[in-house]
């Protein structure tokens, strides 16, 4: 192992060499192994050892069955390497798979415009180099201006990828919605050399699956919903949609019991108790 070369896990797992030279092994079986993954490379080690540089793996977004083997294990990796493709599991499935995508683009730079959109309102950010370190829930940026920033990855709505000139060069860009520290929905475009834009992609999408639903929500819903990505206060959405308080409420309620919102921090509602009364009217008679 090189100077430059980092070991990020060393565990064992199983592995099912699904796909050989484009063929399909239907007499597949998993075989107990040793994972040993670097910043630049996975190891597969037996009796023999499969060593692959990084940059020749894809990873797949979807199962590959290839027989009973294969789909009684319940979660996965499938990587694609060339004509091949392995299944790796492991004892910590998303333990691996944060590993995996770390091993790629922890310390990687790429462009980054943010935030291109804040409350569904463009903004005039420049694209500039940020530099990516991820982590089990997130993913952490430092751009060249110093500013930093965090994409929670279980808060992203929607993400869409587009081509756009950057850098002078027709790109692949990532358009990904998140909030802000202060619950602002924002829009963050980001980046850079095609693999690492691939890998990203597929990281930030599994985050986006988990909160993709398809919601029948009512008009008034709906419009509630929008003044909050707007920028909205939760406390002006009476008077912004036109509907009483106790209407608001109970919207809130249905929304936060669909997942579409969560509660930052609840209001008190008060009133005097006799011995407030008594205290108050006391202060005012000594005015």
């Amino acid at each position: 192992m090189s100077n430059t070369e980092k070991k990020i896990e060393d565990t064992q797992g199983k592995y099912l060499h699904a796909i050989k030279g484009g063929r399909e092994l239907t007499d597949a079986e998993w075989e107990n192994c040793r994972i040993v993954l670097t910043n630049q490379r996975l190891m597969i080690v037996t009796d023999s050892k499969i060593s692959v540089p990084l940059e020749e793996i894809d990873v797949l977004d979807e199962r590959v069955d290839v027989n009973r083997n294969a789909a009684s294990e319940s979660y996965y990796t499938a990587l694609d390497i060339g004509d091949d493709v392995l299944l790796i599991t492991t004892a910590d499935f998303e333990g691996f798979r944060t590993n995996f995508f770390r091993a790629i683009l922890d310390e990687a730079v790429i462009y980054v415009k943010h935030p291109a959109i804040v409350g569904g309102v463009v903004k005039a950010s420049e694209w500039q180099r940020g530099r990516l370190k991820v982590t089990k829930d997130t993913v952490r940026m430092v751009l060249e201006d110093g500013q930093k920033f965090i994409i929670e990855r279980d808060d992203i709505g929607e993400m869409e990828v587009d081509e756009r000139e950057v850098a002078g060069e027709e790109r692949g860009v990532i358009e990904v919605e998140h909030t802000d520290e202060e619950g602002t929905s924002v829009e963050t475009y980001l980046s850079g050399r095609q693999y690492h834009i691939s890998v990203l992609k597929q990281l930030l999408e599994e985050g986006a699956e988990r909160n993709r639903a398809d919601l029948d929500l009512t008009a008034t819903e709906q419009r509630v919903v929008m003044a909050l990505y707007s920028g909205v206060s939760p406390f002006a959405i009476s008077d912004f949609v036109g509907i009483d308080v106790e209407r608001v409420e109970e919207i809130y309620d249905e929304l936060i019991e669909l997942d579409v919102i969560r509660v930052v921090r609840e209001r008190k509602e008060v009133s005097l108790t006799p011995q407030g009364r008594k205290v108050a009217g006391e202060a005012m008679g000594e005015q």
